[in-house]
Formats: C-alpha cells, sequence, structure tokens
C-alpha cells in the first residue's frame, strides 16, 4: 500500500474517533439539559402547588389529593402534600382545588387540563359546595366518560378529604349550569361528597331503655326521619309445654255416689 494511502487511512480513522468522541459528548450535553429542564419544571410545579396564605389562621395541614394512579389506569391515588389551609371551609376548598388544579409533578398524572382554573367555590348552610370552573375545564378536557367521571371524582375525594362541611358538590362553567362535562357525564345534578369521618348512622334501639324513675324511656325517632311514637315493649314469651313448672295440689276427688260441692 503506498504511503500516502497509508496516511489517508490514518487521517480518516482518527477522524472517526474524533467524531465519535464529540457525538457522545453531545448526547451527554443533550441529556443533562433535560434533565435541568425536568428540574427546573418540577420546581415550577411544586412552586404552583403553594397557594398563597390568604388569612391569618392558616396552618401547615398534611393535606390529600387524588391524582391518577401510575400503576393503574382510570383509577386515583391520594398524594399527602403539606400546605397552608384556612380553618374557614370555603376557603380550605379553594385552596385545595387550586392545588389539584395546578396537577402533580408528572403532568402525565393530570386529572383536570392545565389551563383550567376555578374561578369561584361557595358554601351554603346545608353542606352544598358550588364549584365554579372557567370554560376550560369543559373545553380542554379529552371527551370521554372515563376521562370526565375521573376528573369529577378527583374533585370529589379531594373535597372529601380536607373539607368535612361539603356534603354534596354542583358543578358550574364560568357561572352556568350545563347539561355534561365535555359530552358524557351529566353535570345538571349533584355529586354526593361524604366526609371520611363521619360514623355510620345508628338505628334506634326497639326495647324501651329504663329510666331512674322506673318510669317509660322516652320515644326514640325512627331512622327514616318519620315522627316518633310511643315505643311499645317486646311481647311475652309463650310458655314451654316442655319446662317443667311448680307442682299444683289437685282437687280432692269426691266419694263414689257424692256431688262435687
Amino acid at each position: 500500500m503506498p504511503r500516502w494511502m497509508r496516511w489517508t487511512v490514518f487521517v480518516l480513522a482518527v477522524a472517526v474517533v474524533f467524531a465519535a468522541i464529540s457525538l457522545l459528548r453531545l448526547r451527554r450535553r443533550e441529556r443533562e439539559l433535560q434533565q435541568n429542564a425536568r428540574r427546573t419544571e418540577e420546581q415550577a410545579q411544586r412552586e404552583l402547588t403553594q397557594p398563597v396564605i390568604v388569612t391569618p389562621s392558616d396552618v401547615k395541614t398534611k393535606a390529600k389529593l387524588f391524582w391518577a394512579a401510575e400503576d393503574e389506569p382510570w383509577a386515583l391515588a391520594p398524594v399527602v402534600i403539606e400546605l397552608p389551609l384556612s380553618k374557614d371551609p370555603a376557603l380550605r376548598a379553594k385552596q385545595v382545588l387550586n392545588t389539584l388544579l395546578a396537577g402533580p409533578v408528572d403532568v402525565e398524572l393530570r386529572t383536570l387540563p392545565a389551563d383550567a382554573a376555578l374561578i369561584e367555590f361557595y358554601l351554603l348552610p346545608d353542606g352544598t359546595g358550588i364549584a365554579d370552573f372557567s370554560e376550560a375545564l369543559s373545553s380542554s378536557m379529552p371527551s370521554g366518560i372515563q376521562s370526565e367521571e375521573l376528573a369529577v371524582e378527583s374533585i370529589e375525594r379531594t373535597l372529601q378529604a380536607n373539607v368535612p362541611q361539603v356534603r354534596r358538590l354542583k358543578i358550574l362553567i364560568h357561572g352556568q349550569e350545563v347539561e355534561t362535562l365535555a359530552g358524557h357525564l351529566d353535570l345538571t345534578g349533584y355529586f354526593p361528597v361524604y366526609f371520611l369521618g363521619t360514623p355510620a348512622p345508628v338505628s334506634a334501639p326497639t326495647a324501651p331503655a329504663a329510666t331512674p324513675s322506673g318510669g317509660p324511656a322516652a320515644a326514640q325517632p325512627s331512622p327514616s326521619g318519620a315522627a316518633p311514637g310511643p315505643t311499645q315493649a317486646p311481647p311475652a314469651p309463650a310458655p314451654n309445654p316442655q319446662t317443667p313448672g311448680p307442682a299444683k295440689n289437685p282437687a280432692p276427688t269426691p266419694p263414689a255416689g257424692q256431688s262435687p260441692h
């Protein structure tokens, strides 16, 4: 092989080695940039999930929010976040819902559209919570019954875990009642919200309890909400013919030919 050809091969080999080294450096730099961008995004998400303290009574509380589960499709998973929350239930509901809207660190686990916003939250004396969202909650929601149900359920369960005063939920879109969320889920009614710490109702006893004065106990209201009536004592048990009782003296048998009187 001529010398010039050897030099040519050598130069080409050196160029290939340098190109490979440069490519590895570029890939490493690209990964570093992606990691830095991810860290910046995570930091921004964490800053969004910290609601501003709006009242002096706000205290750091471990709030439980519900976003999509990583390993189970169309299911929710609780995430505990320490937040400054107000003692006022309406303000507290706004704080946790704004945090829910801000979304988790992993944007793939969002249950609500990123551009949706909570306009206002009202709490009526009967426990009805009215959440008024921007139009983006409806227009940016992926159409489908499962995605719509998951979105509303995440709102319900977040309120359920953090605001016990809310007993049922009404969702409005820009101050108006709409028929569906994004074409499927009905929004014309109310969604029940039951606080996790509420004990189950106990039915009234069937027998009257004894009072210190020996009189009948006060009538207990029925579980169905009907007007209370007098409480009846349980019927006395029927005598058992197999149970032996005390012996009785038999009547004397009159002598023959005499009447019993």
